[in-house]
């Protein structure tokens, strides 16, 4: 596991969105920021689970926070837009940008993988924090320690066999990682990097691997510390690293 001890005021006052923030890793990503004194904006196509998350982040006394219900998979760019100039009306700046939504598609082999899912995944996993990172990088500039995580996966590092659309988009996730980090590091303040979460259980977890008992995999809450390193000032100097949650 990732070895740090946070400060309690780590994340004070800073605006943090979240994407897939209703279940799994940003469900406990989302409180544990709030936790740590942050703001954060649950974002998410499933309303009831969005409603569930918030009522626990505020009835713990932590900062409230907002919830924006989107669907990636179905998103324009101009609704990217539109979830930006509300989060400028609102708050103002973004400090931090989580990319946690994912979808896993299918395991099968690319010779025989539907077209149509392919482009789902790709949709959900790649162009929506293409698009949505776009959108939020002007807010992001308007403070001095902003950072952005990508959720990548073993499989977005090394290919294996009959991941299909998943692998691909974490090995494009990769990139864009190191892309955008290398644009942004010598005029602003922004560090990018990414994360393996590793085996966390989770619906996609309990998905991929359906013969092996959920409870042999960590819980989303014991690799929260890396996300609140990446998220908080001690990190500052941290860019472009690809880094496992789980050693």
């Amino acid at each position: 596991m990732f070895d740090y001890t946070p400060s309690p005021t780590l994340l004070t006052d800073r605006v943090i969105l979240i994407t897939g923030a209703g279940d799994g890793i940003g469900r406990a990503a989302a409180k544990s920021f709030a936790a740590y004194g942050a703001t954060v904006i649950l974002l998410g196509r499933t309303i009831n689970k969005l409603e569930a998350v918030y009522d626990e982040i505020e009835q713990a006394g932590y900062p409230v926070p907002a919830i924006y219900p989107m669907n990636l998979e179905g998103a324009s760019p101009n609704d990217y837009e539109n979830l930006a100039n509300v989060l400028e009306t609102e708050f103002g700046r973004l400090d931090g940008l989580l990319h946690n939504a994912s979808l896993l598609g299918t395991l099968t082999p690319l010779e025989h993988y539907d077209v149509n899912l392919w482009y789902q995944v790709m949709q959900v996993n790649l162009n929506a924090p293409f698009l949505l990172t776009g959108a939020c990088l002007g807010l992001m500039k308007r403070t001095d320690d902003a950072s952005i995580v990508f959720t990548s996966c073993g499989v977005g590092r090394k290919g294996k066999a009959y991941w299909g659309a998943y692998s691909v988009s974490k090995f494009a996730i990769e990139g864009m990682m190191q892309v955008l980090a290398d644009e942004l590091e010598a005029n602003t303040t922004i560090r990018v990097n990414s994360i393996n979460p590793g085996a966390v259980r989770t619906a996609m977890m309990a998905e991929a691997y359906p013969g092996i008992d959920p409870q042999t995999f960590l819980p989303p809450e014991a690799i929260m510390p890396l996300y609140l390193y990446l998220m908080g000032p001690d990190s500052r100097e941290v860019n472009g690293q690809a880094l496992n949650a789980c050693k």
